[in-house]
């Protein structure tokens, strides 16, 4: 495996981990109402998208090596 292809492969893991995190996280505050719920919700998510702009950035930058 490939130093780019590892480094896909653990941006892509990141990005799920991150959504699953987030998701999980909004879910808690729709129970507990609690203020950092929400906001760890909503990092996570903009870090899954952040994360989700990289990989493409890194795939096109890298895609003729």
């Amino acid at each position: 495996m490939s130093l780019r292809a590892f480094h896909l492969l653990f941006i892509a893991l990141s990005i799920v981990l991150a959504a699953f995190l987030g998701a999980w996280a909004i879910g808690q505050y729709q129970v507990s109402r609690d203020a950092v719920y929400i906001v760890s919700g909503v990092a996570s998510l903009a870090g899954a998208g952040a994360l989700a702009v990289y990989a493409a950035a890194f795939q096109r930058k890298t895609k003729h090596l």
